[in-house]
């Protein structure tokens, strides 16, 4: 069982099952990470909503994305992705924050090539993770491979509080570093 549908209802369970809750940011995903999510029967308990920042003085003005940063090294960029994931989180008052940022094509955008992506999961004590990843693959593809991308580290970073809990360890993910 792979792909967006898995990853959505694992994380979902897991996010239900402990009564917390999930909000999006989006960029170059443009709301079809929030769709994966709710079209998984039972979303509500967990979803808080999504925000789709696709330019960059909503990452900015709504998520609260340092403008210095954003001036500095553009939208598409690790720490921009972190700061998106922990702005959504507090904007829509939930306890787990998730963001896609990064170039879909056809060109490239702020220095970086088509295919450069970050995703980013941010948890309830403020930790969480970045993922660098260098996608191939049309415009579609690289999207689609952008929302698999985010929820399997959602579902990852899940997973691993729970052996943390169990087992007082701390592991990686295998994302590429920012």
């Amino acid at each position: 069982m792979s792909g967006p549908g898995s990853a959505a209802a694992g994380a979902l369970e897991l996010l239900a099952g402990r009564g917390q809750s999930l909000a999006v940011a989006e960029s170059l995903t443009g709301g079809l990470v929030a769709g994966a999510l709710t079209a998984v029967p039972g979303a509500s308990r967990v979803v808080r909503g999504s925000v789709t920042a696709y330019a960059t003085d909503v990452k900015r003005d709504v998520l609260g994305v340092d403008g210095a940063l954003l001036a500095e090294r553009g939208a598409v960029d690790g720490e921009v992705a972190r700061q998106m994931a922990g702005g959504v989180r507090k904007v829509l008052g939930a306890d787990w924050g998730i963001a896609t940022t990064g170039v879909a094509g056809p060109l490239p955008q702020d220095g970086q090539r088509v295919g450069t992506v970050f995703v980013a999961v941010q948890g309830p004590d403020g930790a969480g993770e970045v993922c660098r990843l260098a996608l191939a693959g049309d415009r579609d593809r690289i999207r689609q491979d952008s929302v698999e991308a985010v929820l399997g580290l959602l579902l990852s970073e899940l997973a691993e509080k729970s052996r943390a809990q169990d087992t007082e360890q701390h592991g990686g993910n295998g994302c590429l570093q920012p």
